[in-house]
């Protein structure tokens, strides 16, 4: 540890030239060697090295930083205002122009003040050297240290502008609440960029200097206002400001960005609280979840990754216009979400998380939900909420708390109605109520359609294209609710475990679970996928500084979780939604399929839906209370065929422009006889393919001709047979990432 009074002792010695020609030699040498000065001056970085982690869009932009040590904004020389420099030549080395680096006069002063116990008014170490110490050595506090800084800084000083040195020092130099550089603290402190500083403001800054924890404005406002004062009259003892300016300066009254003021005097100009970040705060939002899950905080805020992310500007756009359209004259404190996920690579490609992330409370990220994911032998103890993708994890926080899908969830019964062997020519009782049987009382027991519409008899293709509450009810009951909730598992919906079957009972059909829209994208998208399941994520790959991946989604693990034939046969079924059904607001006029959704008193709507090549859901509601969407937009009441369908119309014309028209595969009839449970749950250990280790069903029609009108028969057999060929695809659909 080295002592003040030892460390000035060598720096005089350096500046005067006291020591022997040939230990300066050597000294300069060992330094020199030790510590290179390049031709271009380098960033100073951070004292424990630990590295910013850069995000990047899908085609290389950077779009958004994690760091914990410093809030970054990098600013250009013609950005800091020369009342910030006069500032800083003031306070902290008035001889800046005119030392060759040393300033022994400086040093000297402090040398005697140390001896006397006097305080120093300005210190011994130049900017030169202060910027030395934090971008070439180490700095450990010893005698070594201090020479090697001192003959740095003099080489720095016959090599490098002056003009340099200073920009390099303020964009380096840390000013308190994580901010390095003058740019960060000016939008920490202020909320506003460097170049719009006051005299005012750019004094509490420098008066941060000396020691920005002692002097920090929040936690000790008058030691701040006092050194500030100080930076003031400095400026002024140098004649960089007139007496009229010192007067009016002083006087004024600074306002920090959280809006309390630093002092009692005169209001000057009040900065509200504006945080900045990113373009696409919501999706970075998720990035920094998903990666903080898998990684844990300090790999992500402190460990330099490069990060480069699912995310296509020109879907993540054409999503934000499209919510911006439909909350257009909407009350405030209705919201939307958006999101948008490649069925073949799980990839999320756009996401709105919410109105406006920067707004009072909008740091809630609507597209996610609360995860709370247990291990397996507590699961059925636990209600796990959405977006949880890290299995492992006990809790890992996201945004909202999730919303009942209403109608959307019927897919999920619709398949398990498929694997059991249910036919979508099975002909139903559609009443305008519906009495659950063996229920006690009325609360509860009574289900109605929408707007006490009666369909008579309806298929349940009829009953899915129209939504017709009463005959699901009775669906769930010949599968059951625990399989309903098994096979939504199975297919991505992270909230779909039921401890008690019992709480829910035939409403499960209607969507009494919570989800998030991440969550109802992804499980769309395995019907787009044809059974294949790809787990929602926002990042293609995570690479450390090393170059080595700490995560690799480059090749997505697919996994079959659904026979290719029951989700044919379900997007077969959701195309009727939106040509002719309760959907037709989200007709795109190319192959699509989807599923409105309204909740109970429209406190919720949603429309999910897809193309072969790309699914997204909209969700609309109150996000602080649900509470019925009525009067809104001019409807009476909103329901998912509405403004959700509307908005994801929208989003997919733009998402599909110039996008080559896929159609979706023609489906296999369904066989009427009841599978087995394989056929409901393949085996997720074989990726890309199914097979029933009992007995399983060839697909391929015993007739040729037009599989969608030439019946065919499923001989049973007891050797395995995949449905489907395995496929080696890895490339994203919309944009191709290898």
């Amino acid at each position: 540890m080295e002592s003040p009074f030892l460390a000035r002792i060598a720096a005089i010695t350096i500046a005067l030239g006291a020591i022997a020609p040939v230990v300066v030699v050597a000294l300069s040498m060992v330094a020199l060697a030790t510590v290179p000065v390049p031709d271009k001056l380098p960033v100073a970085r951070p004292p424990d090295g630990s590295q910013v982690s850069r995000v990047y869009d899908v085609n290389g932009q950077e779009i958004g930083q994690f760091t914990e040590f410093e809030q970054n904004r990098p600013v250009k020389p013609e950005d800091i205002p020369d009342i910030l420099k006069k500032a800083v030549v003031a306070a902290e080395d008035k001889n800046f122009y005119s030392h060759g680096g040393v300033d022994f006069a400086a040093t000297l002063r402090a040398l005697v003040a140390d001896l006397r116990g006097q305080e120093v008014v300005q210190g011994g170490s130049t900017i030169t050297q202060q910027y030395v110490k934090a971008a070439y050595t180490t700095g450990e506090r010893t005698v070594a240290r201090k020479v090697r800084e001192g003959l740095l800084a003099r080489a720095l000083s016959r090599r490098a502008d002056k003009e340099e040195i200073l920009f390099k020092y303020l964009s380096a130099i840390y000013l308190g609440e994580g901010a390095y550089g003058v740019g960060a603290a000016s939008e920490a402190y202020f909320r506003k960029p460097v170049n719009e500083l006051t005299l005012s403001e750019a004094a509490l800054l420098v008066g941060l200097i000396p020691a920005p924890s002692r002097y920090e404005p929040r936690a000790n406002p008058g030691a701040a206002e006092s050194k500030r004062v100080f930076v003031l009259d400095r400026m002024l003892d140098e004649g960089f400001i007139s007496p009229d300016e010192h007067a009016k300066a002083t006087q004024e009254r600074v306002w920090l960005a959280a809006g309390g003021p630093l002092s009692s005097r005169p209001v000057t100009n009040v900065y509200p609280s504006r945080p900045t970040f990113t373009k696409y705060p919501y999706f970075v939002d998720y990035v920094r979840r998903y990666l903080e899950a898998k990684l844990g905080r300090d790999a992500v805020y402190r460990g330099g990754l490069e990060i480069r992310t699912t995310i296509d500007p020109r879907l993540q756009d054409a999503a934000e216009r499209a919510v911006a359209d439909g909350l257009t004259g909407v009350d405030p404190a209705i919201e939307m979400a958006l999101v948008s996920v490649e069925p073949q690579t799980g990839y999320v490609k756009a996401m709105v998380g919410g109105r406006d992330f920067l707004a009072p409370g909008g740091q809630v990220n609507l597209a996610l939900g609360k995860c709370a994911l247990a291990a397996p032998e507590i699961r059925s103890k636990v209600d796990v909420a959405a977006s949880c993708w890290d299995p492992d994890a006990v809790t890992v926080e996201g945004g909202g708390t999730g919303r009942q899908p209403g109608s959307s969830w019927k897919p999920f019964v619709l398949a398990a109605a498929f694997a059991k062997g249910i036919s979508d020519k099975k002909v139903y009782s559609a009443p305008s109520q519906y009495r659950i049987p063996n229920c006690k009382g009325d609360k509860g027991c009574v289900i109605e359609n929408f707007e006490g519409t009666s369909g008579g008899r309806a298929t349940l293709r009829e009953a899915t294209e129209n939504s017709y509450n009463t005959v699901y009810a009775q669906v769930i009951g010949e599968v059951g609710v625990p399989e309903v909730g098994e096979m939504a598992k199975k297919l991505g919906i992270t909230s779909a475990w039921v401890a008690n079957p019992e709480v829910h009972g035939p409403s499960y059909a209607l969507g009494a679970q919570e989800v998030s829209p991440l969550d109802m994208a992804s499980a769309f998208g395995v019907f787009a996928n044809r059974g294949i399941r790809n787990d929602a994520t926002p990042v293609v790959w995570a690479r450390q500084p090393d170059g080595k991946y700490a995560v690799d989604n480059r090749e997505p693990e697919g996994r079959r979780v659904l026979a290719e034939i029951i989700a044919d046969n379900v997007t077969d079924v959701l195309k009727g939604v939106i040509t002719g059904g309760t959907g037709t607001r989200a007709n795109i006029n190319r192959p699509a399929a989807g599923k409105t959704g309204t909740a109970q008193e429209f406190r919720d709507a949603w429309f999910i839906g897809f193309t072969p090549t790309l699914a997204a859901s909209v969700w609309i509601g109150n996000k602080a209370k649900p509470t019925p969407l009525r009067n809104v937009k001019g409807l009476e009441r909103v329901t998912g065929g509405s403004i959700p369908a509307q908005t994801w119309k929208l989003y997919m014309d733009e998402a599909m422009k110039d996008v080559p028209i896929t159609e979706f595969a023609v489906p296999l009839p369904l066989e009427s006889t009841s599978t087995t449970s394989a056929t409901l749950f393949p085996p997720e250990s074989i990726p890309y393919q199914f097979e029933d280790t009992t007995t399983t069903f060839d697909t391929t029609p015993s007739t040729t001709g037009d599989p969608s009108t030439t019946a065919s028969t499923f001989p049973a057999t007891t050797t395995p047979l995949p449905t489907t060929t395995p496929t080696t695809r890895r490339c994203g659909l919309l944009l191709p990432i290898c």
